[in-house]
């Protein structure tokens, strides 16, 4: 069985910043890409950003320049550092990961997602 558990998510001013950590757990034999999708109330679930196991990183338009993925790949650990943050930020944050199981077996996975709100 695997977990994504995501921490770091809270409540911030405009233009401060903060660090999200999303750890998989569990029967993994390998996990691609790994990255982070949100939803605001009203809106739905879009793409923040990801990295593949390679390197290779993509963003929303939205955050490039303020948001960056980082991974621990021996600790299956994917980070998203997002600075200047701005009210429209205001979200559930979700860790998202792509995870071949011990048993060969690729599925999706989700984290139960943790809030970011900005607010002055």
């Amino acid at each position: 069985q695997v977990q994504l558990v995501e921490s770091g998510g809270g409540l911030v001013q405009p233009g401060g910043s903060l660090r999200l950590s999303c750890a998989a757990s569990g029967s993994i034999f390998s996990i691609n890409r790994m990255g982070w999708y949100r939803q605001a109330p009203g809106k739905q679930r879009e793409l923040v950003g990801a990295r593949t196991y390679g390197g290779s990183t993509n963003y929303a338009d939205s955050v490039k320049g303020r948001f960056t993925i980082s991974r621990d790949n021996a600790k299956n650990t994917v980070y998203l550092q997002m600075n200047n943050l701005k009210p429209e930020d205001t979200a559930v944050y979700y860790c998202n990961a792509f995870i071949m199981d011990q048993v060969r077996i690729s599925r999706e996975y989700w984290g139960r997602g943790t809030q970011v709100t900005v607010s002055s």
